[in-house]
C-alpha cells in the first residue's frame, strides 16, 4: 500500500515537472509579443506624443502583465527619484536586471533590453526611436525562435515528465 502510494505520488510529481516546464515554454512568447507591444507603444509615446520618458514607461507599463509591468514601473520610478544622479540608462539597466528573473524569457531577450536601455535619454528622438525599431526588430526575431522552441519541446516535456517518473516507479519495483 505505501509503496503503491509512493509510486502514485512520483507519477505525479513528474507530470507536474513535465506541466511546468512547458508552461514556462508557453510563456516565453507571449511575454515577448507582449514586451514587443510594450516598445511599439514606447516608441508611439516619445515619437508623437513627446512624452517624458518615465511618464511614457508609466503609460507602457499599464498595458503589461506583472513580470513585465513591473521592469517598466520600476525603471519609472528610478528614473524619476530627484537627487538620484542615476541615468535613464542606468535606472533602465537596474530595473532589468532586478525584473528579468521573474519573466520566463531569456538572455537573447534580455540583452535585447540592455542594449536599447544603453541608448535610452541621451540621444535626440529620431535615434531613441530607431534603438526601438532595432530592439522590436530583434525581439520580434526572438518570438519567432521561441514559438518554435515552444511548439518543438512543449509536448515533449509532458511526455517527459511522466515517462521519467514511470521509469523511476518501474526501478523501484
Amino acid at each position: 500500500m505505501l509503496k503503491t502510494f509512493g509510486a502514485l505520488l512520483l507519477l505525479v510529481a513528474g507530470l507536474l515537472l513535465g506541466l511546468y516546464q512547458s508552461q514556462t515554454l508557453s510563456r516565453r512568447p507571449k511575454q515577448i509579443r507582449q514586451l514587443v507591444l510594450a516598445l511599439q507603444r514606447l516608441e508611439t509615446e516619445i515619437g508623437y506624443g513627446s512624452t517624458p520618458l518615465p511618464d511614457a514607461l508609466r503609460a507602457c507599463a499599464v498595458s503589461l502583465s506583472p513580470p513585465l509591468a513591473a521592469i517598466f514601473l520600476d525603471a519609472a520610478e528610478r528614473m524619476a527619484e530627484s537627487g538620484s544622479g542615476r541615468t535613464a540608462a542606468e535606472s533602465w539597466e537596474k530595473a532589468v536586471l532586478v525584473g528579468f528573473r521573474r519573466t520566463a524569457m531569456k538572455e537573447p531577450e534580455r540583452e535585447a533590453l540592455l542594449q536599447l536601455g544603453a541608448t535610452l535619454g541621451i540621444s535626440d528622438t529620431r535615434d531613441q526611436l530607431k534603438h526601438l525599431r532595432l530592439a522590436v526588430s530583434h525581439l520580434s526575431v526572438e518570438e519567432s525562435n521561441a514559438s518554435d522552441e515552444e511548439k518543438r519541446y512543449g509536448k515533449m516535456w509532458k511526455s517527459l515528465g511522466v515517462l521519467g517518473a514511470a521509469l523511476v516507479v518501474v526501478i523501484m519495483f
